[in-house]
């Protein structure tokens, strides 16, 4: 968190708070069942409460936000079958994405996108790195696959999957096979093979959902019930 006195870091309207809020939910910072009071977060941010309530009112709707009785504000929870779904889903949007882009992307755009994983590459002990770059990655693939549509699903997805918290390439033996994996499906996006593509892209979050359901079950606190 940045020091709450320097109003010179703090965002000062609401988009500027809702992904402060957003990058707290992400790393962890703010999890499952976390109360978010309008006050405290005001206070935290050096800011007026207009904005604060403008950010919950943004990731309520996005499905991040609940209203728990007597409560107010929280962080929503995801159960088992959440869980599951979630990941069901981003295979098939992404492993379609990796099959349109196949035939829809230009040389230069996979070009970027191998540019992208040898940064990666480099970057495995890094977990903020990463994560950046992970995200770069699949992002210049769903915009290669150039369907508005499937860009817009997806990243309505992303969201809801960031309240499971730190990114699996936090660990670095999952950030090497990420490589390894996005090296597959750049095999197939250069030979324009939309069925190579689609599999590989499958395969690759199909072991990201296992590392993801490990890391849930071995979580001090139960908070996803998975």
């Amino acid at each position: 968190m940045a020091d709450p006195k320097n109003k010179n870091a703090e965002p000062r309207h609401g988009h500027g708070v809702y992904d402060r809020l957003l990058d707290d939910i992400r790393t962890g910072a703010l999890g499952p069942g976390d109360r978010l009071l309008e006050t405290e977060l005001a206070e935290r941010l050096n800011i007026s409460r207009t904005p604060v309530r403008e950010a919950l009112r943004q990731l309520e709707a996005d499905g991040l936000v609940t209203h728990v009785p007597r409560v107010g504000a929280a962080i929503r929870s995801l159960d088992y079958s959440e869980v599951m779904e979630l990941y069901e889903m981003r295979a098939v949007l992404e492993s379609t994405a990796a099959r349109m882009a196949a035939r829809a992307a230009s040389d230069i755009e996979i070009a970027e996108l191998e540019e992208i994983n040898a940064e990666l590459a480099t970057a495995t002990n890094d977990a903020n790195r990463a994560y950046e770059l992970n995200r770069q990655f699949h992002r210049t693939l769903l915009d290669a696959a150039k369907n508005r549509f499937l860009v817009k699903s997806t990243n309505a997805l992303q969201k809801t999957l960031l309240i499971l918290g730190t990114s699996t390439l936090a660990e670095v033996s999952r950030a090497e096979e990420a490589v390894a994996e996005h090296a597959t499906i750049l095999k197939a996006l250069r030979a324009r093979d939309g069925a190579a593509a689609e599999a590989a892209m499958r395969q690759h979050m199909e072991s990201s959902h296992r590392v993801r359901l490990r890391q849930l079950r071995t979580r001090p606190d139960d908070e996803t019930g998975a």
